[in-house]
């Protein structure tokens, strides 16, 4: 009876769900798409360059993955005022996520370009200076996109709350073509090299923003954004924001610092080590999107049930969802697996890489297919639910004791190289 009971007044129907998800999972992957098609054309321009790019890009996913944080928690405390029919509220919050964005952005993105000394010659470890010189002119251009990224998960995580996510869907799909075609021109056409990549993924990455935040403004939306020069903050409304976000932060903040330190390990085994961990750090992206994604929208199917005091429906989509996200992963990795010696073809790395890249895929393959929806969809219910910091505390202790602990002793100790620092990856998402 309370089956019956519960499938009558579902607040997600099947057919909202597939609106939610798909559009976001297409997203994810029109991003991760582009950043592959990025990396086989650096590729052209050297192993080195490869190693540039992938280094600067660690920095930029740690940034984007804080603006995401944030997100998180905007996009939580509006779809939980939702659930309460609260709209006016629910507005308020999502003014409050883009100011604060873009404030804590600008502030970061200074940051950035004071510590370029540090960054390239402390954090990186030893690395030749010819990945140095081209780390270095990538980071010095693509940084000014740092507010802009900010703003744009902001806006993208207003449209997902209200349930719209088709439209930054489209924003992404339009902005990968033209960054796509940027690069190609520039680095074939003009052979700018590391600044045909970098300045394409600036310029995309302005007017992705600029796009998101006009069409937040229309009020024609049930939440939109205030046109203002000026902002007043509600202290308890943007602490009730950063009680998500914070945590969810430094628990992201932390487990991309770890992959620096392991990274700036990885730089001691040589340039075909460097090349080939970022190969295959952007190619494993392509298994875990789907549940990266359906995480996403999940945060607001939780915040909605929750704000609504619904419990049981929590409880219901939770199950649903994760069996979504097993059957996605069997996918993703196997199309991976099969489509993997026509994708190492195309980028044409040395021989030593390539081997290095295909072992990295295939062992990542075979843990995250069965742990990856345990380590990382199951915290999206804690934080949609108002507690970031549970899962926070675990990403913590683990990211110490085994991602970064492990990655010395297996590769070291052990004398496993650079697949030491895959094994004690493997062995976090396993915790």
């Amino acid at each position: 009876m309370e089956q019956k009971s519960l499938a009558i007044k579902k607040i997600f129907t099947n057919q909202d769900l597939y609106k939610l998800f798909l559009p976001v999972i297409v997203e994810q992957f029109l991003e991760y798409l582009v950043g592959l098609v990025d990396s086989i054309m650096v590729a052209h321009v050297g192993e080195s360059a490869v190693s540039g790019v992938s280094l600067v890009d660690f920095v930029m996913a740690l940034l984007i993955s804080l603006f995401a944080a944030i997100s998180t928690g905007g996009a939580v405390i509006a779809g939980q005022y939702i659930g309460r029919k609260q709209t006016e509220e629910a507005r308020e919050a999502a003014n409050h996520l883009v100011w604060f964005s873009g404030v804590i952005s600008v502030i970061i993105m200074v940051m950035i370009y004071l510590g370029k000394p540090l960054i390239l010659n402390g954090l990186f470890g030893q690395i030749t200076d010819d990945v140095r010189r081209d780390a270095n002119t990538y980071l010095m251009i693509t940084a000014i996109s740092i507010p802009f990224l900010a703003l744009y998960n902001a806006g993208t995580a207003i449209f997902r709350t209200m349930g719209k996510s088709k439209l930054p869907m489209k924003i992404m799909l339009y902005m990968n073509i033209a960054h796509a075609v940027g690069n190609a021109i520039l680095i074939y056409g003009f052979h700018f090299g590391i600044g045909g990549v970098a300045i394409p993924t600036l310029i995309a990455r302005i007017a992705a923003a600029v796009i998101i935040i006009m069409l937040a403004l229309n009020k024609k939306h049930s939440i939109y954004i205030t046109k203002s020069l000026k902002h007043k903050f509600d202290w308890s409304m943007l602490k009730r924001i950063l009680s998500i976000g914070v945590p969810y932060g430094l628990e992201n903040g932390l487990f991309y610092l770890g992959r620096i330190i392991v990274l700036s390990l990885v730089a001691t085994f040589g340039t075909a080590a460097i090349a080939a961990n970022a190969v295959s750090g952007t190619i494993v992206m392509f298994q875990v999107l789907p549940g990266m994604a359906i995480g996403l929208g999940l945060t607001v199917v939780i915040a909605r049930c929750v704000g609504a005091g619904d419990y049981e429906q929590a409880k219901y989509y939770t199950k649903k969802v994760m069996g979504f996200v097993y059957a996605a992963h069997l996918v993703s990795c196997a199309v991976v697996l099969a489509l993997l010696p026509f994708i190492m073809d195309v980028y044409g790395l040395s021989k030593a890489a390539t081997l290095l890249t295909v072992q990295n895929v295939w062992w990542h393959a075979a843990f995250m297919v069965v742990i990856w929806p345990l380590a990382y969809t199951l915290p999206v219910i804690f934080r949609a639910a108002g507690d970031a910091r549970f899962p926070m505390i675990v990403g913590t202790l683990t990211m110490i004791f085994c991602r970064i602990a492990l990655a010395y002793l297996l590769s070291i100790y052990f004398n496993m190289g650079m697949f030491g620092t895959c094994g004690s990856w493997t062995k976090f998402q396993a915790i």
